[in-house]
This record gives C-alpha cells, sequence and structure tokens, in this order.
C-alpha cells in the first residue's frame, strides 16, 4: 500500500463530512459572522463586571480567543466559563454570552438559566435547540449560526460574538475594522496552506511531522488561547492524543517531562506558536524552551502567527491549526468530521 499525499484528491477521498471544506470557508464564516452580530439588538452599556462566555467545547474557545484579540485593549473583564456554574459574583453588572452551537448542551442551559436569576442581561449564540427557544421565550436576543456542521468548525462565529458583545458591554473597543481585514488575509494564506499547496508548503510539513506523535502545543500571551484551540482540533479532527500548555508556566515544570524515558517519552512532540507581537522575554523562552527539548522530543517545530493586527495574528494561528489537524487526520487514515467517543458519553449521559 502506497503512504497517502496530501493532494486535493487524496484529501477529498478521505474527508466524506466535507471538514475541510468548512475550514477552507472560515475568510466568508467572517464576514457572514459580523453581519450576523451585527443585526441582532445587543444589549448595550458600559457593565462594571464585562462579559462572561458560558460554553463548552467548539462553542467555549471563541469567548477565549476574543480574550486574546482584545489584549491589553480590554476595559473590562472577559473570561470563559466552561461548566454548570457561573462565578457567584456574576449580576447585573455583567453581559453573559451562551454559546452552544447545537442549543442542547446541559451546562450551557445551567448557565443560562442562572444568568437570568441573577439578573444579568444575557445574549445566545445557537443553531436553535433548547438555548434558542428558551432565549427567545425570555426576550434574550439569539445570533443565529448556519446550522449543518460540526461545533468546533463555527470558531469564527463564535469568536465574533464574543468580541461583539464584548464592545456592546463597554469591555473592549469595536473590532469591525481590524475582523474585515483578517478575513481578507485568511484569503491570502489558503493558496498556501490549503489542499493545493506543495507538499513542503508549512501546513502540510507540520502535519507530517506531527502524525504519528502526541502533541504538546505551546502558547504564550496571544497565543495560549489558540494553543487550546489546536489540541482540540488535534483531539477531534485527527482523533489523537494532544495537549496544550503555557509558557512562562510549563518552563518550571513541564520541560522536566521530556527528560522521562520509554516508549511514552520517544513520541512527545513540542509545537511553539510564537507571535511577533509578544513581549520579548517570552518570545527568548519560546526560542530556549525549543532548544532544551529539541534533543529529547521526536519532534519540536516553532510557527509564528501571521499579519499585523492581534486579530490577524490569532485568526491566522487558528487557520493553521485546523488545516494541520485535518491533514494529520487524512495521513492517518481517519475521518474528520465524526466524534464517535463524544456522541457515545452524550448518550450515556442523556
Amino acid at each position: 500500500m502506497s503512504p497517502i499525499e496530501l493532494t486535493r484528491e487524496e484529501i477529498v477521498a478521505a474527508d466524506p463530512g466535507h471538514m475541510m471544506g468548512d475550514v477552507l470557508a472560515q475568510p466568508d464564516q467572517l464576514r457572514d459572522a459580523l453581519w450576523r452580530a451585527e443585526s441582532v439588538a445587543l444589549p448595550r452599556g458600559e457593565m462594571a463586571g464585562g462579559l462572561v462566555v458560558a460554553g463548552m467545547g467548539g462553542s467555549a474557545v471563541g469567548g477565549d480567543l476574543a480574550a486574546a484579540v482584545l489584549g491589553d485593549r480590554a476595559r473590562r473583564p472577559v473570561s470563559t466559563v466552561r461548566g454548570y456554574e457561573l462565578d457567584p459574583w456574576v449580576g447585573a453588572d455583567t453581559l453573559v454570552l451562551c454559546a452552544s452551537y447545537s442549543g442542547d448542551t446541559e451546562e450551557t442551559l445551567a448557565c443560562f438559566e442562572q444568568a437570568g436569576a441573577a439578573g444579568a442581561p444575557r445574549v445566545a449564540i445557537t443553531t436553535g435547540g433548547q438555548l434558542g427557544s428558551a432565549a427567545r421565550e425570555a426576550g434574550v436576543p439569539v445570533i443565529g449560526v448556519p446550522a449543518g456542521f460540526q461545533p468546533r468548525a463555527a470558531v469564527v462565529y463564535m469568536t465574533v460574538a464574543a468580541l461583539e458583545c464584548a464592545t456592546a458591554c463597554g469591555a473592549g473597543p469595536s473590532l469591525t475594522s481590524e475582523l474585515e481585514a483578517a478575513g481578507a488575509l485568511l484569503g491570502d494564506l489558503l493558496p498556501e496552506w490549503g489542499p493545493d499547496a506543495p507538499a513542503d508548503s508549512e501546513a502540510k510539513a507540520l502535519a507530517t511531522a506531527l502524525a504519528g506523535t502526541v502533541p504538546v502545543v505551546y502558547g504564550a500571551g496571544l497565543t495560549a488561547a489558540v494553543a487550546r484551540r489546536w489540541k482540540t482540533q488535534v483531539n477531534e479532527n485527527a482523533s489523537a492524543p494532544a495537549f496544550a500548555s503555557e509558557l512562562p508556566e510549563a518552563d518550571h515544570n513541564e520541560v522536566c517531562g521530556f527528560e522521562a524515558h520509554g516508549p511514552a517519552a520517544a513520541r512527545l512532540a513540542a509545537v511553539f506558536l510564537d507571535d511577533p507581537g509578544l513581549d520579548q522575554r517570552l518570545r527568548r523562552r519560546i526560542a530556549l524552551t525549543a532548544e532544551l527539548l529539541e534533543p529529547q522530543a521526536a519532534v519540536v517545530r516553532r510557527v509564528e502567527a501571521r499579519g499585523q493586527t492581534p486579530a490577524e495574528r490569532v485568526l491566522s494561528l487558528v487557520l493553521l491549526g485546523d488545516l494541520v489537524s485535518v491533514y494529520m487526520a487524512v495521513l492517518t487514515g481517519v475521518d474528520p468530521t465524526p466524534v464517535p467517543a463524544i456522541e457515545d458519553l452524550k448518550k450515556r449521559l442523556g
């Protein structure tokens, strides 16, 4: 049997659920997401408690990415809650964005009810389900997202919604023009990283190097949230173990783990998500940590964000990681769309 090549034909054959198509649509999704969010009458006003995004999985990561894009431009807290309970201080001065692609995520539904009981202004982003029904019954604005794909493929919609809600509650400035420019950059990057790119292109070469390893994705500053996204995309798209970590904390403990001996340690790979806008002390740590792990890890790679603005740099890394995860799936013979383990767990819980 000949090895799989990452040609468009091989990718299409291995991807019957069209996950690659959803990833390649991110530039268009960005424009659509802005239109959808701006078409909704969001609760507005200076809210001292800032924004809380309540969600799980691919519906929650938009809150993390929005906070990363805002960075030091945030004027109020922007946080993400993954679970059944909001923080006890959430109240009338905090905007709560309840994010559930399906609308039936039980943790998010619990947070929606709690936010209402606490008197917090609420927004929902969903395709419908119980969340959509409950929000409309309560007069809560709903940002609709297109149905028909996996929740993790809605990352652009979730990120834009969180940024628009941050603007509405005074947690950050409007970033519409920055997001529009980011969409143009993503479109420019598709020929370089997409299915028609050569085998030695950055995305395909990285996927080839990581296939069969256990990637540990390191972020710092703006890229820490993106590292989480890379980790979960490898988990779900490639059906492979992966982990995310953050510098500088990992330099105080985790680097020792690569000194372990045996077959498990031999499969560990380290991927560092760098950003030209990072504090130079963090960039130096990335370089030195990569150098330290080089003799011990199966693979060490350093990836640099593209673009001039925080939105461009965050979303370019999201696009690259999504492509890498789908390529890894193709290389290992995995259909990148279904997530049977998650579906089985939901059935058992239900």
